[in-house]
């Protein structure tokens, strides 16, 4: 970020299971134009040097082999948020990903015990700024950006 290399801690098991079955779920729901994945970067900004690596990122199927992914490329990102990176996954990466123009954004709030908590966002093209969109805990329900259903009781 800003041309400086962050390093952040590994994430506990809980975080990189429920990234990656919201991947699936999301990869599964959003038809052959749109791929689901974890793990890899998007290219905010160019200079200084802006890397982010959402937990979960849907893009553009015909953009896989493009490197490195940009915003344009980026329907939606999912943060799941970890002790330690809340201001930046609530706050910080929010503004950056409404800034570059990414359209949807969910933050994940992970429970001590029982269903996460999914804050979905989408941007206001007007402001720049991403709006509250619905709140999910149990089943996330919704038809934008494209029809999808998943069941958090089994994450």
């Amino acid at each position: 970020m800003d041309g400086m290399v962050l390093v952040s801690p590994s994430a506990f098991n809980r975080h990189n299971r429920l990234a990656r079955l919201l991947a699936n779920a999301l990869d599964g729901a959003a038809g052959p134009d749109w791929n689901a994945d974890t793990d890899f970067d998007v290219r905010l900004q160019d200079v200084p040097l802006n890397n982010r690596r959402p937990d979960v990122t849907v893009y553009r199927a015909d953009t896989i082999d493009v490197t490195p992914t940009r915003p344009e490329h980026v329907l939606l990102v999912v943060e799941v948020v970890s002790p330690g990176s809340e201001t930046t996954d609530r706050i910080v990466k929010a503004d950056q990903y409404a800034r570059v123009g990414i359209q949807f954004y969910w933050r994940v709030e992970q429970a001590a015990t029982g269903a996460p908590l999914v804050y979905t966002y989408v941007l206001d093209s007007a402001t720049g700024r991403y709006r509250d969109g619905e709140i999910f805990t149990g089943v996330v329900k919704l038809t934008a950006p494209f029809s999808v259903e998943v069941d958090l009781g089994q994450l």
